[in-house]
């Protein structure tokens, strides 16, 4: 199933995620630092929702309470509360 979050506080403007038996089939960012964003990309692929949360949850950007990353945190966790997975 394909998912558009809006994240706050960040640079981006959009996370579009692709998730099927909770695994992340892909996440393209809009916005933000194109080079790590692709990272993020490219690591997350074939990960469990749950371990890709655990390890972006608490990733902060400069001075800034969240960071791109946590905020894909924060849609995988809305994401699972959806389900109910």
């Amino acid at each position: 199933m394909k998912y558009t979050f809006t994240p706050k506080g960040v640079c981006s403007q959009r996370i579009d995620i692709e998730v099927e038996d909770g695994i992340i089939l892909d996440v393209v960012y809009t916005g933000g630092c194109n080079g790590n964003l692709k990272g993020i990309r490219a690591l997350t692929k074939g990960m469990k929702i749950d371990d890709v949360i655990e390890k972006l949850k608490d990733i902060k950007c400069g001075f800034k309470n969240t960071s791109c990353p946590a905020q894909l945190a924060v849609a995988l966790t809305g994401i699972k509360e959806q389900s109910g997975t």
